[in-house]
C-alpha cells in the first residue's frame, strides 16, 4: 500500500467504518454487506461508452478514441447511500464475462470480479477530504482514487466519494 495514502488516511478524523471501507485495498461492497447486514445495491446515475482522451489511452494502454465504459453509480446498503463512484474501463481490455456484467450497470464491481474470480490487485492514487462537498446530505466529503490492475494492466479506474456523517457508525 502506498504509504503517503496511508498515512493521510490515519490523519482524517473519521468515523472507524468509514476508515476501514476507504482504507481497504479489497471490495467496498463487500465491507458494506458485512458492516451493514444488507445486500449492497446499485444504483446506476449514467452509464456511457466515450472516446479515450490522451490521459485514458495512456493509463488503459489503448489508443485515442477506444471505446471507454464511463459508469457512474451510487452504493447502497438498507436503502442508505454510502458511496458515489464514477468507473471508468477500457472496454478492449475487459476480460468477456466481466465486460458483459459491467454493460448491465446494476452489479458492483465489486461483486462483479469476485463472481468471475478475477484476480486484481488495488493501486491507490491519491485521498482527500473535502469540508466544503456536500454528497447525500452530509456537509464534507472523503474522495479517493485507484487503480484495478489485472494481468499489470489497468483494467479499471475509480473514483469513490464517501459522505462524512453519522451513517458510518455502524
Amino acid at each position: 500500500m502506498d504509504s503517503e495514502f496511508l498515512e493521510k488516511l490515519k490523519g482524517f478524523r473519521i468515523p472507524t467504518c468509514l476508515r476501514v471501507c476507504a482504507g481497504t485495498d479489497g471490495s467496498v461492497t463487500f465491507l458494506l454487506e458485512i458492516m451493514t447486514g444488507h445486500p449492497t445495491a446499485v444504483v446506476t446515475e449514467y452509464q456511457r461508452i466515450i472516446p479515450a482522451d490522451e490521459w485514458m489511452a495512456r493509463m488503459f494502454g489503448v489508443k485515442v478514441g477506444a471505446d471507454i465504459n464511463d459508469r457512474v453509480v451510487t452504493l447502497t446498503a438498507g436503502d442508505i447511500p454510502y458511496v458515489y463512484a464514477r468507473s471508468l474501463s477500457a472496454i478492449e481490455n475487459m476480460p468477456s464475462g466481466v465486460k458483459c456484467d459491467m454493460m448491465k450497470a446494476d452489479i458492483p464491481i465489486g461483486r462483479i470480479l469476485r463472481d468471475h474470480n478475477i484476480e486484481t490487485r488495488r493501486d491507490f492514487e491519491d485521498i482527500e477530504l473535502h469540508d466544503q462537498e456536500s454528497l447525500f446530505g452530509a456537509g464534507s466529503v472523503l474522495s479517493r482514487s485507484y487503480k484495478i490492475v489485472h494481468h499489470n494492466g489497468v483494467l479499471m479506474w475509480i473514483n469513490e466519494r464517501f459522505p462524512i456523517d453519522d451513517r458510518w457508525l455502524l
